[in-house]
């Protein structure tokens, strides 16, 4: 299969196994060392330099003091710009706030916008920490299953409207693109939903942290774009930490649609939920002005490695069931057909020394499914296909 891929990527295809294995964070720390990650949704590639010379530039200046941003930081009018420049979005600057990660944007949105045991329709499969966040605030989760066509993953939304109707739904948590399925909701799609957010008078709370890294023709559009009542009732959730790999430096944007939430945000303590550090606010400006030409080669070995994923599942292993993901860098593959006698995020473990994510934490009917991490070198990748594949063909007979 190694004849299939183009030339070598310099700063992402020469990736030393020791080095990544000396790295802190959890990807590669947590797994024993005959262990071969895979899994949490960490690239594996260095720092973006525009980004590494932005962070040792503020550390040269010794510039780690109080910041001084009384309207806010540079990080709204930033915001406000690139979605003009790449969405055509004219998201307003003076509705953004900014907070440590995504996950504190949605459960500060659920905390202020709704009460326990309030129905909020969410796609499924999802994002783990966004369904364990709808059961530890006691909102009542209303799945609605994504359809796995011939053509790829789409959205059901006959069953949105109905599960919405059936549920007294006051929320749509909508993910968008898809993780882990990797579907860019189509224009109609997206129509549709707002459609059906009107008709039943939706909050939307928007996850878009993967709209840049989406493989053309797809293209993303801000659910906040489609019109004026969807900007009036989307609370929209960004970062730059996927795509320029920055989960570390703990900062992400809320765009607030509604009047009265956004009021009621502000009525809040200052630091009830804590600020942005500086130093993830001089990431994320770094990476949104200087980074575009990284990104631009990240897109090419992404897109690279999503094909090569398909393409050796799909002539060695064509019982594992998957579509090519139309956006992030996550495959998601269904081993329903294999029928195995343990779950297979254990099976590869134990079989392949291979760790990925996987099974019921992502929702109803996903215990088949494993999710498969590809931002990686072409050697890596290449030796992670041949750990699941030896694991997935053992046979336990």
């Amino acid at each position: 299969m190694k004849d299939l891929l183009p030339p070598a990527v310099r700063g992402f295809d020469d990736l030393d196994l020791s080095w990544l294995r000396a790295r802190q964070s959890v990807k590669w720390h947590r797994p024993t060392r005959d262990v071969l990650p895979a899994w949490v949704a960490d690239m594996d590639f260095p720092t973006p330099p525009p980004v590494a010379d932005a962070l040792h530039e503020a550390i040269d200046r010794y510039d780690l003091g109080y910041p001084d941003w009384p309207d806010g930081s540079p990080l709204r009018a930033a915001f406000a710009r690139r979605m003009v420049e790449r969405y055509a979005w004219a998201a307003s600057a003076d509705r953004v706030r900014e907070q440590t990660d995504l996950i504190q944007c949605l459960q500060l949105v659920l905390h202020l916008a709704t009460a326990e045991g309030d129905a909020v329709a969410v796609q499924v499969p999802n994002y783990p920490p966004f369904l364990a966040t709808l059961r530890t605030m006691n909102r009542r989760a209303v799945p609605v299953p994504m359809r796995d066509t011939e053509d790829g993953w789409r959205m059901d939304i006959a069953a949105l409207d109905a599960a919405v109707a059936a549920n007294h739904c006051k929320v749509l948590l909508l993910v968008n693109p898809h993780n882990p399925t990797g579907h860019v909701l189509t224009l109609d799609e997206l129509t549709d939903i707002a459609a059906t957010a009107k008709r039943h008078d939706l909050m939307v709370i928007s996850d878009e942290i993967h709209a840049e890294l989406v493989y053309s023709p797809h293209r993303h559009v801000p659910f906040a774009s489609l019109s004026d009542d969807a900007a009036r009732r989307t609370v929209t959730l960004t970062s730059a930490t996927k795509a320029f790999n920055l989960a570390a430096i703990r900062c992400a944007i809320t765009h607030w649609g509604p009047d009265r939430l956004l009021a009621r945000r502000d009525e809040q303590p200052p630091d009830l939920y804590g600020t942005v550090s500086p130093l993830g606010v001089v990431a994320t400006l770094a990476a949104w002005r200087h980074g575009d030409a990284w990104q631009k080669d990240l897109l090419t070995v992404l897109d690279r490695n999503r094909r090569h994923v398909h393409h050796v599942l799909r002539t060695r292993l064509p019982q594992v069931r998957h579509h090519l993901p139309e956006a992030t860098y996550l495959a998601w593959l269904d081993t329903q057909s294999l029928a195995l006698e343990e779950p297979p995020v254990d099976r590869v473990l134990s079989k392949g020394r291979l760790l990925l994510d996987g099974g019921t934490p992502f929702g109803p009917q996903s215990s088949t499914f494993l999710r498969l991490n590809f931002a990686t070198s072409h050697q890596v990748l290449e030796e992670v296909l041949a750990r699941l594949i030896d694991a997935l063909r053992t046979t336990d007979r």
